[in-house]
Order: C-alpha cells, then sequence, then structure tokens
C-alpha cells in the first residue's frame, strides 16, 4: 500500500492539482491491478488519509501545480553558492507581470511587465522599467540604466539624492561628473549576467548587447528557476513592498482581485515608471537580511553601505556612454538600399548620405550585401545604418520622409493601429493618421462629437454643408457597464490585441484625409463641439504627479552629438 501511495503522489508532479481524495482513489487504483491484490488488505478511508499527509510532506502534491514543478525540479542537496565579492561581477535579471493595471493611451486598462536586474554582492537593484510586453529593447535598455546614473527628479525629497547617502558622493564626483545631480542609487557595471530561456534575454539582439559592453551571459538550465533565486525573490518584494500600495492593485491571482478597479483612479505608464524609481532609491537604503556581517550577524545592512564597503576594496571605474553607445545596443536588421532609400513596415527612410550606397553591395558577404540597419521600436522617425565603407566605420542617421509634417515621435503600436483604421491607404495617410492618433492620446479621454464625412459628394466640388452632431459620440474611453458600448478582443499578440476592438474611432474617422473625401469638424471658439458645455480636464480622476516622466527612459541620440551637449531631442536643428 506504502508503495501504491508513492506511486500515485509522483504521478502529481507535472498533472494538475487535485485532492486527497482523488490521490487515494489512485493508490487503489494501482494496488488493485497488481497481480497479488486479494491477498492485499486494504486499510481504512482515515488511514489512507494519514498515509498520504505522511508521504506528501513537503512534496506540493495537493497544492499549487507551479510550486509543486519547481520542488520536483530542484536537484538534491546540498546546495552550493557562488560567492560575489564586488559589485557587478555577478547580476540577475528576469521579467514578471505587475500586478497593478495601468491606463494606457487608448484608455484601456491593463497589466504591465516589471523587467529589473540585481546585484549580487550589494542586493542592490540595477535598474528597472515598465513595459507592457517586454521586447529585446527593454532589455538592451536596461543595461544601459545600470551604467547611467539616476538623476533626482522634481518632486523628490533631498533625502534621496547621493551626496545626502552614505555613498561617497564627493570622492565619486572627482571621478565621474555626471553624479553631481545622482540620486543614492549606484553605478553598477555588469560583468555576468545570469538570465533563463526566455526569448527577450536568449535573442540576438540582447546577446549582441552584452557582446558590445564586454558582459559575459550565462542563461540557467531550463526550468531552473533555484538557479536565479535572487531575482526572483526580488521581484516578490517589489510586489510586497510597492506594487500593493498602488492604485489600481490586482493581487496576485483573481481571488485576490477587487471590484470595479478598471473604473478607478488609475496611474498612466510614464507616471508609474516614475513611481518604481522613485521607490528604487528607496530600496537601496533599506536594511536587506541577505547582507549581515559574519562577526556581527545580528546587524543587517544595506544595498547603499554595502556598496561603499566593497567600493573600498573594488574601486569605481567610470563608463562612459555616448550616443553611438545607444545605437549599438538597438536592435538590427539588413536592408537594401534602394533608389528610394529604405522601406521598413510600410515606411520610407531616405537622406541624401545613402547617395553613394544606393543599390550598391556592402561587403558583408553572410548577409548576401545587405547593409546593417538598427532602429527605436519606440521611435520610428528615424534610422541608422552602418557604412562600412572607410575606417572607422561610422553610422549614418536617416530620418523619415513624413516626419515634417508628423513631428511627433511614436512606437510600432501606433503605426500598426494607424494602418489597420486606413486599409489600403498611402504612406501619408498612414502618417496623417497615427499623428492624429497621438494628438487624441495628448488631449486625454475627453468625449468629443464629430460629423461622420460625407463620402458621396466626390472628389470634387465644395464640401456639403455639416448637419446636425450626433448625440454622442463613441470612443474607447472607460464607462460604467451599463452604458458602456461592448469591445471584442481577438485572439493575436497582446501588442497587438490592445488596438484590436470593433468599435471604430469616428475622431480618427474625422482627421483622416482620404482620397477623394472632405471632412469636416463642427466646434466651438474655443475649439470644443459646444461652447455651452463644460470643458473636460484631460486625464480627471487619475491621481496627480508633480513631475511628468518621459513615456521612454531615454530619448534617441545622435551618435554625432554626445550627451554633454545638452538634453535636447538629436535632429532638432534639422527638423
Amino acid at each position: 500500500m506504502v508503495e501504491a501511495m508513492r506511486q500515485a503522489i509522483d504521478e502529481t508532479a507535472e498533472a494538475s492539482s487535485k485532492t486527497i481524495g482523488f490521490v487515494v482513489w489512485r493508490a487503489t487504483q494501482i494496488l488493485a491491478s497488481r497481480e497479488d491484490a486479494p491477498d492485499i488488505e486494504v486499510p481504512s478511508q482515515r488511514t489512507l488519509y494519514r498515509l498520504f499527509d505522511k508521504l506528501a510532506a513537503g512534496t506540493h502534491a495537493t497544492g499549487s501545480a507551479t510550486t509543486r514543478r519547481s520542488v520536483n525540479a530542484r536537484p538534491a542537496g546540498p546546495f552550493g553558492e557562488v560567492p560575489a565579492c564586488a559589485p557587478g561581477e555577478w547580476m540577475q535579471i528576469d521579467s514578471t507581470p505587475l500586478d497593478v493595471l495601468v491606463r494606457l493611451d487608448d484608455g484601456i486598462a491593463e497589466k504591465v511587465e516589471l523587467t529589473a536586474m540585481i546585484d549580487l554582492a550589494t542586493r542592490s537593484l540595477a535598474a528597472a522599467v515598465l513595459r507592457p510586453t517586454t521586447k529585446a529593447a527593454d532589455a538592451s535598455a536596461l543595461l544601459a540604466r545600470s551604467i547611467i546614473p539616476e538623476m533626482t527628479r522634481p518632486g523628490w525629497s533631498d533625502a534621496l539624492r547621493m551626496s545626502r547617502s552614505v555613498l561617497p558622493h564627493r570622492r565619486l564626483m572627482a571621478l565621474d561628473e555626471r553624479l553631481e545631480h545622482a540620486a543614492a542609487r549606484p553605478v553598477i557595471v555588469p560583468d555576468t549576467i545570469v538570465c533563463d530561456h526566455g526569448k527577450v534575454f536568449v535573442s540576438n539582439n540582447f546577446r549582441a548587447s552584452c557582446r558590445y559592453l564586454g558582459i559575459s551571459l550565462q542563461p540557467t538550465h531550463k526550468a531552473s528557476p533555484f538557479e536565479k533565486g535572487a531575482i526572483e525573490k526580488t521581484l516578490g518584494s517589489v510586489a510586497t513592498l510597492f506594487a500593493q500600495f498602488v492604485a489600481g492593485y490586482t493581487g496576485r491571482s483573481v481571488d485576490r482581485r477587487g471590484r470595479g478597479l478598471e473604473n478607478g483612479p488609475l496611474w498612466s505608464l510614464p507616471e508609474l515608471q516614475g513611481l518604481l524609481d522613485e521607490w528604487i532609491v528607496v530600496w537601496q537604503n533599506r536594511p536587506h537580511d541577505a547582507l549581515r556581517d559574519p562577526d556581527s550577524p545580528k546587524r543587517a545592512f544595506t544595498p547603499n553601505e554595502k556598496y561603499a564597503m566593497l567600493l573600498e576594496s573594488c574601486g569605481y571605474v567610470p563608463a562612459p556612454f555616448s550616443g553611438e553607445d545607444y545605437v549599438e545596443l538597438l536592435p538590427e536588421r539588413w536592408q537594401a538600399i534602394n533608389s528610394y532609400g529604405i522601406r521598413i513596415n510600410h515606411r520610407t527612410y531616405d537622406d541624401g548620405e545613402l547617395t553613394p550606397l544606393r543599390r550598391q553591395h556592402s561587403g558583408v558577404m553572410e548577409k548576401k550585401g545587405l547593409w546593417e540597419v538598427h532602429y527605436d521600436p519606440y521611435d520610428v522617425s528615424r534610422i541608422w545604418v552602418r557604412n562600412r565603407r572607410g575606417e572607422p566605420a561610422r553610422w549614418i542617421t536617416v530620418f523619415w520622409k513624413h516626419l515634417y509634417p508628423v513631428g511627433v515621435p511614436f512606437g510600432e503600436m501606433a503605426w500598426d493601429h494607424a494602418r489597420e483604421q486606413v486599409p489600403g491607404g498611402t504612406e501619408a495617410q498612414f502618417a496623417d493618421a497615427a499623428a492624429d492618433l497621438l494628438r487624441r492620446a495628448h488631449d486625454g479621454l475627453s468625449l468629443r462629437k464629430t460629423v461622420r464625412p460625407d463620402t458621396r459628394s466626390g472628389t470634387g466640388g465644395s464640401p456639403p454643408a455639416p448637419g446636425p452632431p450626433p448625440p454622442t459620440g463613441r470612443s474607447l474611453t472607460r464607462q460604467p457597464p451599463s452604458r458602456r458600448p461592448t469591445a471584442r478582443r481577438t485572439r493575436r499578440s497582446r501588442r497587438s490585441s490592445r488596438w484590436a476592438c470593433s468599435i471604430r474611432s469616428p475622431t480618427l474617422e474625422a482627421h483622416v484625409t482620404m482620397a477623394g473625401r472632405q471632412m469636416r469638424t463642427v466646434s466651438g471658439a474655443d475649439g470644443r463641439t459646444d461652447p455651452s458645455q463644460p470643458e473636460q480636464t484631460p486625464g480627471s480622476g487619475s491621481p496627480t504627479y508633480p513631475y511628468q516622466a518621459p513615456a521612454y527612459p531615454y530619448q534617441t541620440p545622435d551618435p554625432g552629438v554626445s550627451p554633454a551637449q545638452g538634453s535636447g531631442s538629436p535632429g532638432t536643428a534639422r527638423t
């Protein structure tokens, strides 16, 4: 009977979680299939339950399936530990969904993903980013954020400055002038990064970024989260020490989620990123249980105190990071330079510097003569082409030919949404639609009344007289369940599904200039549809914050402009 019970418990390792009654029933079935089953006496039900409690101790046979698989994959002890004696010697990186609803630009409330990196020697959170869906470019940006000082922002307490912390600010200032207005978060240059087999961390772009920065990448064994337990536990601490205090916290499971979270006040993604950056500085000054002195085990040090101690023996070498270094970390693709320029996802990029390279062989035989192009998925206004002709090789910044009428950088998600709204349209119409999308996203979630364009008037002649506006204009804003329109989400990727709704935006249709259509919007003198209606403040109902963080942690720099030359966006003189 004991052998049958152990076999039934072992079968639950990869199966779904079931009750004790099922395991006991399965044990009796195994016992009945034996040849000597008639000679075996089956104990009572209460005895079988006591036997299960004794044999299933520590196996999570009826508990969480994730925990059960993790326990079964864990090797037998004793466990070893790789010592980390210097900051950056061993670092761990991972991504996880953050249990907080965020109000995206399209008005839909959804969760975001948290990607963070921790240093084992000091338990410092080197960097963390929030994204709707983590991409390889986000992981590469995380590397850049770890070697760049975190500047204090308006509204932060003076106690969060590096000059007010235990870090040797004056001595570090003599080596790195960037630390003058830095926050109390140490600058750590990674030496070895431990990661799992997520597609973001094993991608060619992230591997190339680590190779360029001289970082060794060490993936763990598959299905072995215990090999990077420090970052796993740290991400859990973010949920308990930060996420549950944020408006829109959902809990770690469905049974812990409250009601009406989507209709309550929610942070936007840039605002939540700013709150997380400020909390990381607080984390650096919080005692950590893993940082204890063997001679004084009762005292726990903070990550900043541990970093200051190791700095005395390891020293500090600043790692300069220029615009060209940032371009090297961006995703790459190989394209041909045609007579009209370079075409990527129905967008045409062209510049006068490409004239000697048009329809020419790049010299890279492995890529069949194509040219290396780097792009920013969060800013489609420009790309960078590596010119290998000449020593040394240099980057050519090539702008989108419709950048001037748009004038606002936007990412691939906005471009894909614009293409869905204008099926079969030209590139110029896509650019107008994307520009209008960003304009509406900036104006907030206010409802607008628009007039449907009259498509029967033909291509010529004067536009028809506007009729009376409809009683209400439908949009993608959240409304109470009693009058909220039904939105049908498609079974596509998370990135695409946020723009896939069965509701078409009349405001977008009224601003897109189609061939053969005349558009007109009725508005008051002050820009509102009806001057008698009160003005609606964009983002009303959301919590306020003393600063507006950027939507992306880094502006796309121009390789020819160093960071010390100013904080303005690159290419301003040209545009």
